[in-house]
């Protein structure tokens, strides 16, 4: 993942903030039994190894202002773009350019099992770059976005899977990211939550920030994004205005 030149004019609503250019992403893990015979199939045996073409030739252009929506059956390579992105897989080819660096979150992202919350909350904020000041500043609202202030001296292992992914969201949303890549990290929250969240991400688009969500709820798609890619197979199979894009999706099932 490369930054786009800082040189030009202050940026404004509409203009790039992510240029993905033919993307190849490629996967080896070691693997045995029979060769497969179907030559069209995404697997392809090479000494002993497995290549799993996870993305192929993948290209968009992403402006500020936008809420994409990224969809798709399951390993059809949504994650995979999405790290691809915030430059955590590397390409085999092609290229991703971005105005300022992604922020990832993800349902499987980092915090420390074995501290309480409100230790991670204060990690994760420094995390971000926010000041030991803005960290305090920030404390009691991320607590209060995450519902989760009845177990906040609780050691993070003690928590559900919904109640670390509400953390750390609210802990990703607590500073203002111009672009940020959101990964089935809403689809754990109960509906009260989820349209919390949605809510946040449409201010954050509305102030021209740049998100991407990646899930499997058409309804959160649907009202938080303005955009779709449906990725099929490690393609992109359409690009365009979300009602045609899940109405098409929802037909090839």
């Amino acid at each position: 993942m490369s930054e786009l030149p800082m040189e030009a004019p202050a940026p404004r609503v509409g203009d790039p903030t992510v240029i993905v250019d033919s993307l190849h992403v490629e996967y080896r893990s070691f693997a045995g039994g029979k060769r497969a015979d179907n030559k069209s199939s995404l697997l392809k045996r090479s000494r002993g190894t497995r290549v799993v073409h996870a993305l192929k030739g993948v290209s968009f252009v992403a402006h500020r202002g936008e809420s994409i929506g990224v969809i798709g059956h399951n390993g059809s390579g949504k994650s995979t773009l999405m790290r691809s992105i915030a430059g955590l897989t590397p390409a085999a080819s092609g290229a991703v350019y971005a105005q300022s660096r992604p922020a990832l979150l993800g349902v499987n992202a980092a915090l420390m099992p074995a501290l309480t919350g409100e230790k991670n909350v204060i990690l994760g904020a420094l995390a971000l770059g926010l000041t030991p000041k803005e960290a305090a500043e920030k404390y009691q609202d991320i607590v209060d976005f995450s519902e989760i202030e009845e177990f906040i001296d609780l050691p993070m292992k003690t928590y559900s899977s919904g109640m670390g992914a509400r953390l750390r969201f609210a802990i990703a949303m607590a500073r203002e990211q111009q672009i940020l890549l959101i990964d089935e990290a809403l689809a754990v929250g109960d509906k009260g939550f989820r349209e919390r969240s949605e809510e946040r991400i449409r201010a954050m688009r509305d102030r021209a920030g740049t998100v991407f969500l990646v899930s499997h709820s058409m309804g959160s798609i649907r009202d938080t994004c303005n955009r779709v890619i449906w990725i099929d197979h490690g393609t992109i199979r359409m690009d365009g205005d979300p009602k045609e894009v899940i109405q098409a999706y929802r037909a090839s099932k």
